[in-house]
Formats: C-alpha cells, sequence, structure tokens
C-alpha cells in the first residue's frame, strides 16, 4: 500500500472541520436562532438589532393571540406614554407602512399588555402553539379574593399573570378580573418557591408590585409601528388612573376573628340599618363622582371596613374624608338635588370645615374636609352651642382603592396608622358610647369661633 503524505491527511482533516464548523454556524443562524427568537431582520427605522428584536417578539405575540382569538390590549405606560404625545396623528394616520418603528422599538425588558379573563378561556392550546413559536412561558395563579366572605374564606386558584419570553423580550399579560362593585381588577405577582425567579426582571414589572382597581376601559384599535393593536381611547387618563391603582383587600380573616370574640349583630334594627348605610354610601359616592371629587371612607365608616368588613351597627352614620383642596361650591347643591337635605354646616372652606346631609329617616352623613400641614394632616369639630373648635390630628396617609359594600371606595392606604390616630391602641374593641369631643384619641383644643362669624361657621337646619 502506497504510503499516505501526512500533510495532505492534516489538510483534509483541517478542511473538514472547517467545513462542520460552517455548517454548524448556518445551522444556527437559519435554523435554531430564528426558531428561538434570537436573529430578526431590522423594521424599519428601528437602530439596532436590538429594537428590532422587540418590534418581532410583539409582533409574534400579537399573531399568537389572534390565532386563538384572544382579545389583549395594551397597556405598556413607557409607550402609552409615548402614544399619548401622538394620540391625535395616531387616531389619523392611515394603515400604511410606519417610517420608523417609534413606539415598540422605546428601550425596555418587556411589553405590557391587558387581558380581561371572562373574554377566554382555554389556555392550553395557547401554550402548545407559543412553544412551537419559540416561546418560553411562565403562569402565575394565586388565590381568588371574590370568594372570600364571612362565611367562606375559599382556597380557589385563578390565573393572575401570563409571561411570554422570547429571545432578549417579554411580553407580560394582566388578567383583569371584573368585581361586584363594576369594576376591573388585577392580583399582585406573587411567585410560587418553585419558580425561576430570573426568568424575567419580576421587579421591573410595572402590574406586578401589588394588586389595582380600574374602571372598565373604552378601547381604541390603532395602527402602531405596523401593528394593529387596541389601546385605551384615552391613553393619559389611563396612565393617571394607573398611578392612583393600589388596591385593598377587606380583612376577612381577621373580621371573622374579631365576630368570634364580638358576635355580630343580626337584629331587625341592625340589618336595616346596614341596608340604609349602604344605599347612603352608593348615592354619595355617585354624586360625588360626578363632581369629580375624590373622597375615602373616614371615622366610623372606616373602621368598619378595617375591623368587620361592614358597616358597624351602632354608629348611626356614613363618614367620609375629602381633602380641602378639593372642596366644590357644587357639593351642598349636588347633594341636595339628590334628596340629601343640609343638616348642619360648620365652619368654613378655610378652617375646619364640616358638612351633614339627612338621609333616610335618622341615618346621616357626614363629610369631613382634611388640611394638610408640613407634617401632619387634620379635620375640624365645632360645638354648636359653645362655638368651641376641635382639631383631629392624623398622620400623613395616602389613598388606596377597596371594595365595600358592592362598592368601589378609597381608604387611607395606611389604614392601621388612621384608625389607631382616631380610636387608639384598643380599635379592635367595639364601643357603643362615643363622644366625638373627647373619646378620639387624636382630639385637641383648637380655640373658639368668634361671636362675630357664628351667624356663617355655625349654621344648623
Amino acid at each position: 500500500m502506497q504510503k499516505i503524505n501526512r500533510n495532505v491527511v492534516l489538510a483534509l482533516l483541517s478542511l473538514t472541520s472547517l467545513v462542520f464548523l460552517l455548517f454548524q454556524l448556518c445551522y444556527y443562524k437559519f435554523y435554531l436562532s430564528q426558531k428561538n427568537g434570537a436573529a430578526f431582520s431590522k423594521v424599519r427605522g428601528s437602530q439596532s438589532g436590538q429594537d428590532s428584536t422587540r418590534w418581532h417578539v410583539v409582533r409574534k405575540f400579537l399573531g399568537l393571540i389572534s390565532s386563538h382569538n384572544i382579545p389583549v390590549y395594551l397597556i405598556d405606560p413607557l409607550i402609552l406614554g409615548l402614544v399619548a404625545k401622538d394620540i391625535g396623528q395616531i387616531r389619523s394616520s392611515p394603515d400604511g407602512p410606519s417610517p420608523e418603528c417609534k413606539y415598540f422599538c422605546a428601550p425596555r425588558d418587556f411589553t405590557t399588555f391587558a387581558l380581561l379573563d371572562k373574554t377566554w378561556k382555554h389556555e392550553a392550546g395557547l401554550f402548545r402553539t407559543a412553544e412551537k413559536m419559540g416561546f418560553q412561558w411562565l403562569k402565575i395563579i394565586n388565590k381568588d379574593p371574590r370568594l372570600d366572605g364571612m362565611d367562606d374564606l375559599s382556597g380557589m386558584e385563578i390565573p393572575l399573570h401570563y409571561i411570554f419570553k422570547l429571545a432578549s423580550h417579554a411580553i407580560h399579560l394582566v388578567v383583569f378580573y371584573e368585581r361586584s362593585g363594576n369594576f376591573l381588577w388585577h392580583g399582585p405577582l406573587r411567585l410560587k418557591q418553585h419558580m425561576d425567579r430570573k426568568f424575567v426582571p419580576f421587579r421591573k414589572l410595572h402590574f406586578g408590585r401589588y394588586p389595582g382597581a380600574y374602571e372598565k376601559p373604552e378601547l381604541l384599535l390603532v395602527s402602531i409601528d405596523d401593528l394593529k393593536v387596541q389601546i385605551p381611547k384615552n391613553p393619559s387618563s389611563f396612565l393617571q388612573e394607573m398611578s392612583h391603582s393600589r388596591f385593598l383587600e377587606c380583612r376577612y380573616r381577621e373580621a371573622r376573628a374579631f365576630f368570634q370574640l364580638y358576635p355580630d349583630d343580626a337584629s331587625l334594627d341592625a340589618v336595616e340599618f346596614r341596608k340604609k348605610a349602604k344605599s347612603l354610601l352608593h348615592l354619595a359616592a355617585l354624586t360625588l363622582n360626578n363632581l369629580g371629587v375624590k373622597f375615602w371612607l373616614s371615622s366610623g365608616t372606616c373602621l368598619g371596613w378595617f375591623r368587620q368588613c361592614n358597616v358597624i351597627p351602632h354608629s348611626k352614620d356614613v363618614d367620609l374624608g375629602i381633602f380641602i383642596r378639593d372642596y366644590k361650591a357644587d357639593i351642598i347643591p349636588a347633594f341636595q338635588k339628590a334628596g340629601l337635605p343640609l343638616k348642619h354646616k360648620f365652619g368654613k372652606v378655610e378652617d375646619s370645615l364640616e358638612l351633614s346631609f339627612q338621609g333616610e329617616d335618622d341615618v346621616k352623613l357626614d363629610i369631613f374636609f382634611f388640611y394638610e400641614e408640613d407634617d401632619h394632616i387634620w379635620n375640624g369639630g365645632t360645638q354648636a352651642k359653645s362655638g368651641k373648635k376641635f382639631k383631629y390630628l392624623f398622620p400623613k396617609f395616602t389613598l388606596c382603592w377597596t371594595e365595600f359594600v358592592e362598592l368601589k371606595v378609597h381608604v387611607p392606604c395606611e389604614t392601621l396608622q388612621y384608625v389607631e390616630a382616631n380610636y387608639g391602641p384598643e380599635w379592635k374593641v367595639p364601643v357603643k358610647t362615643w363622644d366625638w369631643k373627647s373619646s378620639p384619641s387624636n382630639v385637641q383644643d383648637n380655640g373658639v369661633w368668634p361671636v362675630d362669624e357664628w351667624d356663617d361657621v355655625i349654621q344648623i337646619y
């Protein structure tokens, strides 16, 4: 056998290795990278391949949900903020190609969409299709708070968030549910122990930090960066709503523990009062919402929500708080037009304003106006017969949404501090004898109204 030249063998081996390496590179580029979303051609006007990746991931996601007839809408705050500036142009622009990728190519780690739960129920097929398209996905479930009540603390879990990841970009799909107060709610994003905490940068997700409450949005179909997508009709209003959307659940477990110590009053009088108080609160909310005046549950009504998830039957009134900066002169005539005559008006807009309206029978609506100082917030009180003034001090607080007697309504986010300021550390113990001038923990004397002002600051009807 003729001796094989050693240099020829080495050359053949080198050539074979080079061909194999080129094959691997081509295979990755034209098959694996496309399957996993790692390589995309640039969209018109984008500045980099990374910009293009974001646009293509969104496009593939929209194709995915369209193939399963899932009506999602865009709620990404960064993109909606850009859209809000150009909303007039976007509404009037034709469906032709965009000159540049301005919105979906904006730098971000994820894009956020919303889904109404009742519009879609078949997730298994979606996940199979998503995997075929190269998406990785994650489903976050948690307890359904709508099933909680005094008689049942259900352990049923529902899907709250879906995350679809392709290449270096992720889609966050937030599931909204309708609540009995006729509003939409989404839950927090809480990972189970076995879940991959590095799947996406979870802490950056805008809709995962805490539950949120929203009005049902009116949607608009538009073309953005050559992609058809639904958005809230008024993006600016939605973003404003989002910034104050935090939601607090009623504490049913604590309420049940409270009633084990102090059985609920189930008498006919108590049932009737709660019915009237609920009706009065709904009417007050409708009236103030129509005026665009922000309010919250205050005093005994707030205590009832926080302590026992219900109206306190021996309170005999409904209490609301309003910041004095939100006062409108239309408030009194609006309530009178709604059938609630003015019972008394104490103080003035500049100092210690308080209104009381007469509801059905002996149930009244008290509205306290709150004044902000550098380190605290306060509302005033007036004793009609003596002209004495009182001040009730609260630590500064912000407002959150809750659901109370089938109504979406505000409460102080820092509820415990708010309640403790008013009722002291023993707020969990029911008190049926209450003197508004001396019983509150946060009350202090605030002087006396000058006699020549009494006709203006002490008005009783």
